[in-house]
């Protein structure tokens, strides 16, 4: 990665944000003659429209968003057939979040046109179109039956997964799109979803955790059945289960190499967990499972891709009695090497990435007779441990862009809230005390500012959802959302309430409770609905667009 010229210089071949950050080199044995470059990293914008075509009545409001990310941040300007659009904003066309989005508020036939949205920042510029019909409700209802026929209705849902099936849930209208139910069979064996057990009065479903493969496929485990079972979102059905290592428990998409990635405690004790791989995932036909070297594996953690970053190589796994992470190829599913915590005293329980100076946060574990100790870093260009995180203990989430980091230490409710500069700097913006122990927590785009988000916390133990808007730190409480599943129903990780969101466009998130599942607004901050009938929904997925 990085070579020593002749000239005593560093050289980084090939640079991408991880390097961004301050070095500094100093006379050999003069440690106190030094000096500090600074490498700021600059990133040419990349954008995604939603939708990229739609049709709409004359009377109605259509929307048309943009979604840019780069560094530093880019502008955003639209173009309709060509021609900018800004001197015609009024109150009819607004442009919203710094022009992430533009909003048309009753339509007209001459609204119909292509849409550009450009991007653009020091360093280049991008662009995409989204198109926009304006038709009479005969013409529209006709290309909506179609579009239903073609089955083209079955994106844009949650996915949830309870004890009576699967129910694919269209959150704009609370609307259930499918229910399938246990005892509905496997295209390929013919087995039942969810087979009946000896001496059980009702036929019901167990499930752990399910991922999305690129809104074709989703790969869902069955801890007591042994097994995975992959469901096409197409034509919303079962069309395989693969056998794996005894009690599944947990599944990740490793988005770079299209394979899905298992792990198996062996029993409840976890005394003999096994990774496994699921290759070519999205071929979604005859699908087998690698056994992969590793032992005693007790969790995994693989960054996520994002717009700027679309490629991940490296992975890690830890386990519960040893102090360090082992660095692993996603590629070669090979061991590389082992980082060390031992005079840290930590052994890692969770782990988070942002690929702005290309940093590691890991938890270390809780030993119930002292204080939480604090985050580690790790940079990710060296693989060195440079040291504890300050004094901010508790599970790391980092922001879809890599800008923010957001540790929830459940036991004392405390969330603090850092932000990652453009110069890999970690800076901490707020530290709020709240009573939410937080059980899961997720990040929602914010719809009033470019390159801003919310996060929803859910609670271990309350029936409170915590919103906090990042830009201000003002904190809120949904309230009154029924009690959440008991770790004892839910032994499959900490995350008894999930909070799911609906990516990059969506604006309705999920959680879930005992026997039902809320809907969140996340446009307005308010409940949607209540879903009765759920029981155990702790397993969700979304589907975009399809």
């Amino acid at each position: 990665l990085q070579d020593f010229g002749e000239d005593d210089s560093l050289y980084i071949t090939k640079v991408t944000t991880i390097h961004m950050g301050n070095y500094t080199c100093h006379a050999y044995g003069y440690e106190e003659l030094y000096q500090t470059h600074i490498l700021q990293v600059n990133v040419p914008p990349v954008i995604r429209v939603y939708p990229e075509t739609q049709a709409q009545e004359p009377g109605v409001s259509a929307s048309l968003k943009c979604h840019a990310e780069g560094i530093p941040n880019p502008r955003i300007t639209w173009l309709k057939n060509g021609v900018d659009i800004m001197p015609k904003l009024s109150k009819q066309l607004t442009l919203l979040a710094n022009g992430s989005e533009l909003h048309i508020g009753s339509v007209r036939y001459e609204d119909t046109g292509a849409y550009t949205c450009i991007a653009k920042n020091e360093v280049g510029v991008d662009e995409d179109i989204s198109s926009l019909f304006i038709e009479d409700s005969a013409r529209k209802t006709l290309a909506n039956i179609l579009w239903r026929e073609e089955g083209l209705s079955v994106g844009n849902m949650f996915y949830v997964f309870s004890d009576d099936g699967i129910t694919v849930l269209q959150p704009n209208e609370c609307e259930i799109r499918r229910h399938i139910k246990p005892e509905e069979r496997i295209f390929t064996s013919y087995e039942e979803i969810c087979p009946r057990v000896e001496g059980e009065g009702t036929q019901s479903c167990l499930w752990a955790s399910a991922v999305n493969v690129r809104d074709k496929y989703i790969y869902v485990t069955q801890p007591k059945q042994n097994r995975v079972i992959i469901i096409d979102i197409q034509t919303q059905k079962a069309v395989q289960s693969l056998d794996v290592d005894p009690l599944p428990t947990k599944l990740h998409y490793d988005k770079s190499h299209d394979q899905v990635w298992v792990l198996s405690w062996g029993d409840m004790r976890k005394s003999s967990p096994t990774l496994q791989v699921i290759p070519e995932a999205s071929a979604g036909e005859d699908q087998r499972v690698i056994r992969t070297p590793f032992e005693g594996v007790d969790d995994f953690f693989i960054p996520p891709t994002n717009l700027i970053i679309n490629h991940v190589r490296f992975g890690f796994i830890f386990n519960r009695s040893t102090s360090a992470v082992h660095k692993i190829d996603l590629e070669t599913v090979t061991h590389l090497k082992t980082i060390n915590f031992k005079n840290r005293s930590c052994i890692p329980q969770s782990m988070a990435y942002t690929h702005l100076g290309g940093y590691f946060f890991v938890q270390c574990r809780r030993n119930r007779s002292v204080a939480a100790s604090p985050q580690l870093i790790i940079d990710s260009v060296t693989d060195a441990v440079i040291g504890p995180n300050s004094d901010v203990s508790g599970t790391p989430y980092i922001s879809p862009d890599g800008r923010y980091l957001v540790s929830a230490d459940e036991d004392s409710g405390r969330i603090r809230v850092q932000a990652l500069t453009v110069r890999g700097e970690i800076q901490l913006i707020y530290d709020l005390q709240t009573n939410i122990h937080v059980s899961d927590l997720t990040f929602q785009p914010s719809f009033t500012e470019g390159n801003q988000y919310y996060i929803y916390a859910t609670s271990h133990l309350q029936t409170d959802v915590l919103f906090v808007e990042l830009s201000t730190g003002k904190m809120n409480v949904l309230k009154n959302l029924k009690d959440p599943l008991t770790s004892k129903d839910w032994p499959w990780s900490s995350y008894n309430r999930i909070m799911k969101d609906s990516g990059l466009f969506g604006q309705y998130l999920v959680t879930p409770a005992k026997d039902s599942l809320f809907v969140i607004n996340g446009r307005q901050n308010t409940l949607r609905c209540e879903v009765s009938g759920i029981r155990r929904g702790n397993t969700v997925v979304w589907v975009g667009e399809v």
